[in-house]
């Protein structure tokens, strides 16, 4: 580019990077600003113990009496699986589902459909600039695919092999919420109660079953030994004296050398103003020191996870675990890097369609008897997770997968299609280019008010832009790398010291495909991953 063109580029990114933060911002303000409060307790029917004293906590903070549920997703998530008060699940579902936007309580106040407009606007004349015809094009200069068109495919092979299956599943709510409660217009609202039910009734099993064996600090020092056995590296905490909230910790990465290789914060858990869901970041970069030494990197390590209550220890379900060892996993990418040039250190310069490898690939051992074995026990008695629950656990791991598949392929294919064949300046609407997505692949009905994409963080806000993709195409290739300790052992040091060599202290030196093959002896597959989601 020319002085001229560079000077624009630059005023773009600019002026870009405001409207990220203000599209995220209004999504944090209205997730804050809106709240169901309960004060029949017999309106709680179903909702766990667990729940409802944070919810009665929550009520008492803001000077309430009764039970306060908010839409941050350590309340919102298992009301809407557990509450048995459908007017309730409705109310915080369309709550949820309309934040930020024109619609719904709020009507606009945090208004996020101009902003997605000329984001999308910004993005498309920063790519013209740099010569490419759309956002996507450009975005693939950098990625592990190598072409728009590649993932169209990738995307679309999946819709083919998952939408039957997914029908199949569905057909399995209805059937189960009309024989069950006499439901017969299963709606939106509707979906986690019955399927969290339905697993219930198949596997006699729920996430709460399971939550009491994983209490957090048990559930910490077993991930710490996990990682531990499989890279040889040691987790010491380290007091700071001062830190942004009292319930964060520090932590060093130690490895067998007895060197320091990485640090990072814990910020586990749901407060006022903090942003929802989780995420690591990356606060300090590998480098090489003009002395010779070396700066470690250092991380953050967020989730949103409910507090402790009343002096008792958070208690995880197992999702929340898998939550924990992804980001930790994201952390590792990042710690553990022997690369010296930060543009290319950690998890700098990797292909963002590689990027979730690593993270997904730790989660794996979640599910694992030996590595459960670490993680989980009663948090009064000590009991290790029962064999008979661990077996209904596994069983349950493709319980409704097809359709949660399939809603990733539609988040998926809605950004891909924004960023390769909208046109901001058109007739076209975001709205619409998601309803025809949904037409096209989705085999339930949203609600017409249903306005998910205002919240759509990860690819207004997020750096996932034409790249949402990018966890189903790194799930190919964790669940392939996975499988390499399934034949030689899930703490088999060898392939764990291999895996550490060729992907973890990388960073984005090479390319992800030829790392990936260094440590499998060959490219990836989609078998791996077909298997484990029930597809094969």
């Amino acid at each position: 580019l020319d002085e001229s063109s560079r000077a624009r580029f630059a005023a773009l990114a600019e002026e870009l990077a405001l409207l990220e933060n203000r599209f995220e911002q209004n999504v944090l303000d209205a997730t804050d600003g809106w709240h169901l409060d309960v004060v029949d307790e017999s309106n709680l029917a179903g909702v766990p113990t667990s729940v409802r004293e944070m919810a009665a906590a929550t009520a008492r903070e803001a000077g309430q009496r009764g039970w306060r549920f908010t839409l941050k997703a350590p309340s919102y998530v298992p009301f809407m699986k557990f509450a048995k008060s459908r007017s309730l699940r409705e109310r915080m579902y369309h709550a949820y589902v309309t934040r930020a936007s024109e619609m719904g309580p709020s009507e606009g106040r945090w208004d996020n459909s101009e902003v997605m407009v000329n984001i999308l606007t910004l993005r498309r004349q920063m790519a013209s600039l740099l010569g490419y015809d759309n956002f996507a094009e450009y975005a693939m200069e950098t990625r592990m695919a190598t072409s728009v068109a590649e993932v169209d495919e990738f995307l679309s092979d999946l819709v083919r092999r998952a939408r039957g299956h997914a029908e199949d599943e569905l057909q399995a709510l209805v059937v189960f919420a009309r024989e069950t409660d006499d439901v017969c217009d299963l709606q939106a609202w509707d979906h986690a109660f019955y399927a969290e039910r339905l697993r219930e009734v198949h596997f006699a099993f729920s996430q709460e079953t399971l939550r009491p064996y994983f209490p957090l600090p048990r559930v910490l020092n077993g991930l710490f030994e996990v990682v531990h056995r499989l890279f040889s590296i040691r987790v010491e905490p380290v007091a700071l004296p001062q830190l942004w909230h009292e319930s964060v910790t520090f932590y060093d990465i130690v490895d067998a050398a007895g060197a320091r290789r990485g640090s990072f914060y814990l910020d586990l858990f749901a407060r006022a103003n903090k942003r929802g869901g989780a995420w690591m970041a990356d606060a300090i970069d590998r480098r090489r020191l003009p002395d010779g030494g070396v700066q470690t990197p250092v991380a953050f390590l967020v989730c949103n996870f409910t507090p402790p209550v009343d002096g008792q220890p958070t208690l995880l379900t197992h999702e929340e675990v898998l939550t924990l060892f992804h980001e930790f996993g994201h952390g590792l990418h990042h710690l553990l890097t022997r690369v010296d040039e930060p543009a290319v250190a950690g998890i700098n310069g990797v292909p963002w369609d590689a990027v979730e490898l690593p993270s997904q690939f730790l989660e794996n051992w979640c599910w694992q008897r030996e590595a459960l074995d670490l993680i989980a026990a009663h948090h009064e008695s000590g009991d290790p997770l029962p064999g008979d629950l661990f077996k209904r656990l596994s069983a349950a791991r493709c319980f409704q997968s097809a359709r949660a598949m399939l809603r990733q392929l539609e988040f998926s294919i809605f950004d891909l299609r924004l960023h390769s064949r909208f046109d901001p300046d058109g007739e076209e609407t975001i709205q619409q280019v998601l309803d025809d997505v949904r037409a096209s692949l989705s085999v339930a009905e949203s609600p017409p008010y249903n306005r998910f994409q205002h919240a759509f963080s990860h690819i207004f806000a997020g750096g996932y832009a034409a790249g949402y993709y990018s966890y189903l195409w790194a799930e190919v290739l964790s669940a392939d790398a996975f499988g390499a300790f399934e034949e030689s052992g899930i703490f088999d040091s060898a392939t764990g010291q291999a895996f550490l060599n060729e992907v973890l202290e990388k960073g984005g030196v090479e390319s992800p495909l030829d790392l990936f093959t260094a440590f499998r002896g060959r490219a990836p597959g989609i078998d791996a991953l077909l298997h484990q989601s029930g597809l094969a």
